[in-house]
């Protein structure tokens, strides 16, 4: 269970280690007309996502047996660019393993940091495997991309920003993949604001498990899967999905793809197709403000190539 509490202790013990990301207040073409949209720009946090939050809070509240013991993670991309960053920050060596799928961009990303990367298997599952019998030999703190307390605590800590922030908000949607964001916001939030969770139609997680009433494995095949990738929710994020009645929306990758277009071309944020999940959904209509309603998208990354970006 990550609770309010957890997330408030992870901003204590995180404080100023990371940067506090701004709202940018825009409006955005829907099918109901021009939508105000506030966004939480968590491309811009250290590390090029909101994952260095719950890194580093697992990694400055480790156990003693792990005190100076190095970290291992498996990662399709931003979450082990997390662990490298936070481990870099602290002095502590970082292994991260990710599968064959994973960007060339954040895999050179990682090696830039000082991560010692390790290629195993076509799914994050596979890599998974790898890191913890990595972790075993080595004496090594194992970190999850979404499915441990302290990181879901810490990404919950945008969720307190938010209600500081963007206070006339009701609604927050955010990209699912193992659901480590959405938990801990909705945990965050505590009820305040009501939490929907989005995700490609090609890896629905979250959708998934709440239609059978526990995490089950998915397909997955999104353009958005190396940061949404996820075939299972996690057990931390369907625990406050029940608690806090988080909704589920899914998206197409055609509408995930005009939707970071349009971020870059309208308003020149360079993110990833993951971090454009959100907004798609107000653009496609796969969500509908009723009135009244107040929406702030979270924007959870930017490990891209820009190249892919459009040129007009």
């Amino acid at each position: 269970m990550t609770t309010r509490e957890d997330v408030l202790a992870a901003r204590r013990r995180v404080g100023g280690r990371v940067r506090r990301t701004p709202v940018s207040r825009v409006v955005l073409p829907t099918p109901g007309g021009d939508l105000p949209v506030a966004l939480k720009l968590e491309q811009l946090q250290l590390g090029g996502s909101f994952k260095i939050r719950g890194s580093l809070n697992a990694i400055l509240n480790r156990d003693a047996a792990h005190r100076d013991s190095p970290v291992v993670i498996a990662s399709g991309g931003n979450a082990g660019i997390a662990a490298a960053t936070a481990s870099g920050m602290l002095g502590i060596g970082c292994t991260v393993v990710v599968p064959a799928s994973a960007p060339a961009v954040k895999v050179e990303r990682l090696r830039a940091l000082g991560a010692e990367v390790v290629l195993d298997g076509e799914r994050y599952t596979d890599a998974y495997v790898r890191a913890t019998a990595i972790a075993a030999q080595r004496g090594a703190q194992q970190l999850h991309a979404y499915d441990l307390p302290d990181v879901v605590a810490g990404a919950g800590v945008i969720g307190l920003e938010l209600a500081e922030e963007a206070p006339e908000a009701t609604t927050v949607l955010v990209a699912v993949g193992g659901g480590g964001l959405v938990a801990g916001i909705a945990a965050a939030l505590a009820g305040d604001k009501q939490v929907v969770g989005v995700e490609p139609s090609g890896a629905p997680t979250l959708h998934a498990a709440l239609a059978a009433g526990s995490p089950v494995d998915v397909v997955v095949d999104s353009i958005a899967s190396d940061a949404l990738g996820a075939t299972r929710l996690g057990d931390i994020a369907m625990d406050v999905a029940r608690r806090a009645a988080i909704g589920s929306v899914l998206v197409e990758d055609e509408a995930i793809v005009e939707a970071r277009n349009l971020l870059w071309r309208n308003f020149r944020l360079a993110v990833e197709h993951a971090a454009a999940a959100p907004v798609a959904a107000l653009l496609s209509g796969a969500y509908t403000p009723v009135e009244g309603e107040r929406i702030v998208a979270v924007i959870c990354g930017a490990n891209t190539d820009p190249t892919t970006l459009p040129t007009d």
